[in-house]
């Protein structure tokens, strides 16, 4: 398995499929390669691309140097960039869409971007998301309480309490309790974004690159909210909707936006 080194000395594994031009896909919060939507969406794409799958730190077979920071998530992307060959397209989702668009913010050699709904709270169409909120999961994971981490955490993005209590049944849970720990680090990332206010748009004044915000017809009107919003917020960003879409990525829906996106 080809790894990149960090700036740090982390190791960040990754794989690559497909021809074409560089494109690197971003996970969100308990996903890696694989555990996670990244690679069906690979082989969506790898007719068209040459496509970069990757553990983010702390999951998979990548390491996890601390202190953990979102400068250091941003670093690993630099390294997997220069691994592609300096410059590549980019795509995230869900917590990975904030981290994607922050890493276009400081690397310019990612040229176009997609991101798909980024799971900010930018009005009162859901409750915001308390202070007490990361500070509670971190203290559940200290002390060792990683299915009351996950717990709390899918209650929160709206998992209904009887469908968590059957994820707690299935083999799934245990691959989903090893990745707890870096709960912190997507909500983290996720900063001062689940208030209920406008998004701060100097968070990502830098990004040169055009970008395409997408969101799923289907999926909750909060989330439908915030991913315009992060399109009004950048400098060169685009909106649309996939119809008929939630927040669960269907690889066979969403690859050809990105394809259409990234090639015209």
């Amino acid at each position: 398995m080809p790894t990149v080194t960090s700036a740090d000395g982390t190791t960040i594994a990754y794989e690559t499929t497909g021809r074409g031009p560089a494109l690197i896909l971003v996970d969100g919060s308990l996903c890696h390669r694989d555990f996670g939507p990244a690679r069906a969406l690979a082989e969506q794409l790898a007719d068209r691309f040459t496509v970069h799958i990757y553990d983010r730190r702390g999951r998979g077979a990548s390491g996890d140097t601390q202190p953990w920071s979102p400068e250091r998530e941003i670093d690993d992307l630099a390294a997997l960039l220069d691994a592609a060959g300096g410059e590549a397209y980019l795509f995230g989702a869900s917590s990975g869409a904030v981290l994607a668009a922050d890493a276009a913010n400081r690397l310019p050699g990612f040229t176009r971007v997609v991101l798909y709904e980024p799971p900010f709270i930018v009005d009162d169409t859901r409750p915001a998301r308390p202070a007490t909120f990361r500070p509670g999961i971190e203290a559940m994971i200290a002390r060792g309480d990683d299915s009351g981490a996950l717990k709390t955490f899918f209650r929160d993005v709206g998992v209904p309490g009887p469908v968590v209590a059957i994820m707690k049944l299935t083999p799934n849970w245990k691959k989903l309790k090893g990745l707890a720990h870096t709960l912190p680090y997507d909500l983290t990332i996720l900063g001062d974004t689940s208030r209920g206010e406008p998004l701060d748009s100097s968070r990502w004044s830098a990004v040169t690159a055009p970008t395409l915000v997408l969101d799923g017809g289907k999926s909750p009107q909060y989330m439908r909210n915030a991913a315009r919003a992060l399109s009004e917020a950048l400098p060169k960003g685009e909106y649309r909707t996939l119809p008929g879409q939630t927040h669960i990525i269907k690889a066979k829906a969403l690859a050809p936006a990105v394809k259409e996106y990234l090639t015209t």
